[in-house]
């Protein structure tokens, strides 16, 4: 694909292992150019990311995962060049939503309805940039008051569901990716046709 699509992927250091790697993963395979950053970090730098998990405790242990490389340079983003915005969920984004800079490309997404997803405690970003008001989505539930204390209607799913309101997709945890992706792959306007083909073949079309 000529000129390809760029989606921007927001992780930090501790966020959830699956999601980073599988929704960044998940991005590349269907052909987007997809910028992984975090502020204060270059390209080719890594983060610490955290593997979540429930084990019969009340909330989730945490272990350590994947070093994940980033392929560029939080500094050199510019929101205008990139049609969508996935944020990962974790620990990390309890921190990135003290940078002004990350509030501000938050609030350039949802201003100008470009896709945007969000997923488990990413969704701490958005109530931080104030752009949930008014809005219907889901999150880690431990993050739902947040999301009402900031304006927004919490929808409380199932794990492996997504919530869908206009340009923003959001989902309570890892197990909603299959659901999450295919949802923002909705909103960024793109089809998959399983059945392209005389074979069994995965077509994808990018609609402008």
């Amino acid at each position: 694909m000529e000129n390809k699509k760029k989606i921007l992927f927001l992780t930090g250091d501790f966020a959830e292992d699956y999601e980073t790697m599988v929704p960044f993963q998940m991005l590349l395979m269907v052909g987007y150019d997809v910028h992984a950053v975090c502020p204060g970090k270059k390209k080719g730098d890594t983060i610490k990311t955290a593997i979540h998990d429930f084990e019969g405790d009340q909330t989730y242990t945490e272990k350590p995962g994947h070093n994940f490389q980033l392929n560029y340079a939080f500094a050199d983003v510019n929101p205008e060049d990139y049609a969508g915005l996935v944020i990962a969920g974790g620990r990390a984004p309890e921190y990135l939503r003290l940078n002004q800079r990350v509030l501000e490309v938050v609030q350039h997404f949802m201003e100008k309805d470009k896709p945007l997803a969000a997923v488990c405690h990413g969704i701490q970003i958005l109530t931080a940039a104030r752009v949930v008001e008014g809005r219907r989505l889901t999150a880690y539930p431990a993050v739902g008051p947040e999301v009402s204390l900031a304006g927004g209607t919490f929808v409380p799913v199932d794990a492996t569901e997504a919530v869908v309101d206009g340009n923003l997709v959001t989902s309570p945890a890892w197990p909603g990716h299959p659901a999450f992706i295919r949802e923002f792959l909705k909103v960024m306007g793109v089809t998959i046709d399983l059945n392209a083909g005389s074979r069994a073949t995965t077509s994808v079309e990018y609609l402008t």
